[in-house]
């Protein structure tokens, strides 16, 4: 077709924007140095690896902003190559995982966000098979970074981009990582997990021959692909400087048709890489209109999170928790803290208080299960002198009083008795109350915030907690989840306790395993987060290295087991060798006194210890 095509590539290869010519077939005849700079064409990256395929046992890490969108078109059903099986994750959700091709023994570790979730990084940062791990999503400066062994692998995006690195089974090094223009050479993620080839990196690796190869071969058939093809085989299709996306990158485009003598013979695509300028209009525009609204948001958003930054927890239960408290925070009304034991609704307490307009007043925590019913009242409103028998010649001064103009934070309100209950509700209505043993009416200005493990409204029905109470203190209910509701948030717990742990007890900061990460996953956590940090110190204690494993976590014997229901004969067939057992270890194996401890006879003693198999020798 052309005479003379060095010359031609000599020409076109001068140029400052990329160009594209195609047959009528819709082959590649030239494809300058421009246009493979842009679509990221050839592959002289400082890290080489040799060319290759996945096999089974390999490492795969994959760090993915939009499921489904420029990874070849990836679904979480490919997931399944590396273990992973998750109905919960869909198509656009952002994923970070790490997982062994083809191996379902062994665990993987991941975690996906919602399309509508995508505002804060996604991070997984771990230890897997020995090897430290670390990939981040940053949904702000818009890039993906794929960190092994301090070796970092980082891709930018604009709209969507699936990144992937591979680790030899045999040699733990790195046997492949994605590049820019991985669509071009036919290396996305889905395309890999499926058994396809990757091409060599390195500073003298030979560059992908694109000329003779189909259009669609190198790139995806967007809109302007399409186009090009069908000017090439003679639609009437042509414009100039025309915004585009090809292969992901926003480009400016001049689509020519070309004709000689008459007859169509191809097109031409000359191609302008707009990326960071058309990112800069597109925030520039959005910052423009919305401006006021955005700045209001943030300024919430970060004042969420700098003032609660002591509460940790980024899941979405967590932060619907930190967006009431926060809101709490700028009012006045009573709040009402509601959870299981060890979810931290003190910590949230003490939290709004800081947050509040009270913070430079006192801040007074009151557990009211600890302090003796019969002394709560004295505590809490305060004596007159000579009030009882015991009391201070000069009197004391209650907790309200201490607490005027801050906060009174009454935790386990639901262990409060009755007559208090009623004082209470009196300090509530009118901020008044009267000393234990006065006369004089004592006013106050306090904030008052309130916590309970119960059910108040069961309480009410059983008739221990007032009902005018609680409808006074149940004005701002704020809910604490247990931690076996918001499992995401273990891993952000242990990255955050562990180092002070580690630093409390005077070691080298530890890392958890990849199975024992697992573990702590899969664990149901009673307890919650204080049982967290008790099973972490303990791990930490027992483990030798700087890896925490699964034989340091002292929850192996509850792990992964559900809890179920028994058939009563198999329940008490258990509870009565239970009996017997302890009886005996309790008395050293003397038969008699465990008889008698037991209150049974000596023929039924001995039958059972026949049914139940009991051999104890001292």
């Amino acid at each position: 077709m052309f005479k003379n095509k060095d010359y031609i590539k000599q020409f076109t290869d001068m140029m400052s924007e990329g160009f594209i010519f195609i047959d009528d077939e819709g082959k590649i005849q030239i494809y300058n140095e421009k246009a493979k700079e842009i679509f990221r064409i050839s592959c002289h990256e400082d890290i080489g690896h040799d060319g290759g395929r996945l096999n089974l046992g390999d490492i795969v890490i994959i760090g993915d902003n939009c499921l489904g969108k420029d990874d070849g078109g990836l679904t979480p059903k490919d997931l399944t190559y590396i273990g992973i099986y998750d109905d919960k994750i869909n198509i656009k959700d952002a994923f970070v995982g790490i997982g062994v091709y083809k191996n379902k023994d062994c665990k993987p570790i991941y975690f996906h966000k919602k399309l509508d979730e995508k505002k804060d990084d996604l991070i997984l940062d771990t230890v897997f098979q020995n090897i430290k791990i670390n990939v981040h999503i940053n949904f702000i400066k818009k890039y993906i970074a794929i960190i092994v062994e301090n070796k970092r692998f980082q891709l930018p995006y604009m709209n969507a981009i699936g990144h992937m690195v591979v680790i030899d089974k045999a040699t733990k090094k790195v046997k492949f990582y994605q590049t820019r223009g991985y669509t071009a050479r036919g290396e996305s993620i889905a395309n890999l997990l499926l058994g396809k080839s990757f091409r060599a990196k390195g500073k003298n690796v030979e560059q992908l021959d694109v000329l003779g190869k189909n259009i669609f071969d190198i790139h995806e058939g967007g809109d302007t692909i399409k186009e090009f093809y069908q000017v090439a085989r003679g639609s009437d299709i042509s414009y100039k400087d025309k915004f585009t996306e090809i292969n992901g990158f926003l480009t400016l485009c001049t689509l020519l048709p070309v004709t000689i003598e008459g007859k169509r013979v191809g097109a031409a695509l000359k191609v302008e890489d707009i990326s960071m300028l058309k990112k800069i209009i597109k925030e520039r525009d959005e910052a423009l209109l919305h401006v006021e609204e955005m700045e209001k948001k943030l300024k919430e958003e970060q004042d969420t999170k700098d003032l609660f930054s002591s509460i940790l927890g980024e899941s979405k239960e967590m932060k619907a928790v930190k967006k009431l408290a926060y809101k709490a925070s700028k009012t006045d009304s009573t709040v009402l803290l509601l959870g299981e034991s060890g979810t931290g609704k003190s910590l949230l307490a003490h939290a709004i208080h800081k947050a509040s307009n009270y913070k430079d007043q006192p801040f007074i925590h009151v557990n009211c299960g600890a302090i003796p019913e019969q002394l709560l009242e004295s505590e809490l409103f305060g004596y007159e002198k000579g009030a009882f028998t015991g009391a201070r010649r000069e009197g004391k001064a209650g907790l309200f009083e201490v607490a005027d103009k801050g906060t009174i934070f009454l935790d386990e309100i639901g262990e409060m008795n009755l007559s208090v209950q009623v004082k209470l509700l009196k300090v509530l209505q009118n901020k008044t109350f009267f000393r234990v043993g006065g006369t004089k009416e004592k006013s106050v200005n306090v904030r008052i915030i309130a916590a309970t493990n119960k059910n108040l409204e069961e309480e009410m029905r059983i008739g221990k907690f007032r009902e005018d109470l609680y409808y006074r203190i149940n004005v701002f209910p704020i809910w604490m989840p247990p931690l076996r509701e918001r499992r995401e948030d273990i891993y952000p717990f242990v990255q955050q306790i562990l180092p002070k742990i580690c630093k409390k007890l005077g070691c080298e900061n530890k890392s958890v395993s990849g199975e024992a990460f697992y573990m702590l996953l899969e664990y149901d956590w009673p307890g919650n987060v204080r049982e967290l940090e008790n099973v972490l110190e303990r791990a930490v204690n027992l483990s030798e290295g700087n890896i925490i494993k699964s034989i340091h976590l002292p929850i192996s014997k509850k792990y992964g087991k559900k809890e179920e229901v028994k058939p009563l004969k198999e329940a008490i067939y258990d509870v009565e060798k239970k009996c017997i057992e302890n009886a005996l270890r309790l008395y050293n194996g003397n038969k008699i006194k465990a008889m008698k401890a037991l209150k049974i006879g000596k023929t039924s003693f001995y039958e059972k210890l026949k049914k139940y198999n009991i051999q104890y020798k001292k």
